[in-house]
């Protein structure tokens, strides 16, 4: 006889984690890159763009803001569930919350990762890190179930689709109603995207969720014509990574006559670094330069739709709700309802040998 699964007694919202001060920094860059083969002089790149915010990420703040929310929400919809929160690459590292929920009790957990998407990065590395963390804790870790992919998620889409028009509204009269829309999202590795999903449908799962959101937000503005580009590339210079680059973007936008963007981090459920020194100081800069007028839609996490979703994600694990989507078919892989991902389902490619 199969036993009976335990309910559900708790949420973790499992993020990338950030910094917290400029001591930080270095440590949390080697846990980030740590078998990538990153050059050192690019990991001192990046660590300036840390310091000049004071060494410090916006993202865990972020996070523990989102779990102010959740507690509250949850709390008025009657949802009894504890939300705990570890990061993957700094403090609090998730082996060590875990071993908290253990301590506390928990014995069936849903995991929130801080991801719309799917693919190595976005999907199978969370995975990952649950496992490392249940092995690291013992063979009375509590189970831990990831909720799905949420990229074609109404509510998401519907809190994007307002950022994009409050961004538009704060354009000069003149240059509004012909302001390009360029969504962007974190650029990964060509070939990490191309394994990204099963082998049987043709890859490039990350690629497709952020191209299908781009569509679905843009239809809901009345601009469908819109691009998408990529940021925040940060692997050795030889290995291909998704392009354009914003900052390039901007570059050929403006040879095309276009003086006014509306730049949307679709990519993004908050203003981690990533934003804020690659959209907010490099690219908002750059449009400066060429005389290009620059505004940046606000990410969805603040938003209480997104709090919202969260919830109802939720409840789809508990009430057996069937998933609520916008769009016309999912872009899916093996195991996209929280199931660990099948063995060959959106793995890494091979490390280049140095």
């Amino acid at each position: 006889m199969t036993p009976t699964p335990e309910p559900y007694d708790a949420l973790l919202v499992l993020s990338f984690g950030g910094p917290e001060g400029p001591d930080d920094v270095r440590p949390f860059l080697e846990n980030v890159t740590r078998g990538r083969g990153v050059p050192p002089e690019r990991l001192d790149e990046v660590a300036e763009h840390y310091l000049h915010f004071g060494g410090v990420s916006p993202i865990n703040a972020l996070n523990r803001d989102l779990i102010a929310r959740l507690e509250k929400d949850f709390a008025a919809a009657g949802l009894d569930l504890p939300i705990y929160f570890g990061n993957r690459n700094w403090h609090p590292m998730i082996e060590d919350t875990v071993a908290a929920m253990r301590g506390d009790g928990v014995r069936n957990a849903l995991v929130f990762p801080t991801s719309a998407w799917g693919g190595y990065s976005g999907c199978r590395q969370y995975h990952e890190d649950i496992a490392r963390a249940r092995a690291a804790v013992g063979d009375d870790a509590p189970a831990l179930t990831k909720l799905r992919h949420f990229y074609d998620h109404p509510l998401f889409l519907t809190a994007v689709a307002d950022a994009v028009a409050a961004a538009r509204a704060q354009l000069p009269a003149d240059r509004r109603d012909a302001a390009r829309l360029v969504f962007t999202a974190h650029s990964v590795p060509t070939a990490a995207d191309a394994t990204g999903g099963p082998p049987d449908r043709g890859g490039h799962l990350y690629s497709r969720q952020v191209a299908e959101a781009a569509r679905l937000v843009a239809a809901a503005t009345g601009t469908p014509d819109h691009d998408l580009v990529w940021q925040s590339r940060s692997g050795p210079p030889q290995v291909p990574w998704l392009e354009p680059d914003i900052v390039d973007h901007l570059d050929a936008l403006h040879a095309r006559g276009v003086d006014a963007v509306v730049v949307v981090p679709v990519g993004f459920v908050s203003d981690h670094l990533e934003v804020v020194w690659d959209l907010d100081t490099e690219a908002r800069d750059r449009a400066a330069e060429l005389g290009m007028a620059f505004v940046r839609a606000a990410t969805a996490g603040t938003d209480p739709r997104f709090v919202q979703m969260v919830r109802e994600l939720v409840r789809e694990r508990l009430d057996g709700a069937a998933p609520v989507r916008r769009g016309t078919e999912p872009l899916l892989g093996v195991g996209c309802n929280g199931e660990l991902c099948a063995p060959e389902c959106c793995r890494p490619p091979a490390r280049p040998r140095r």
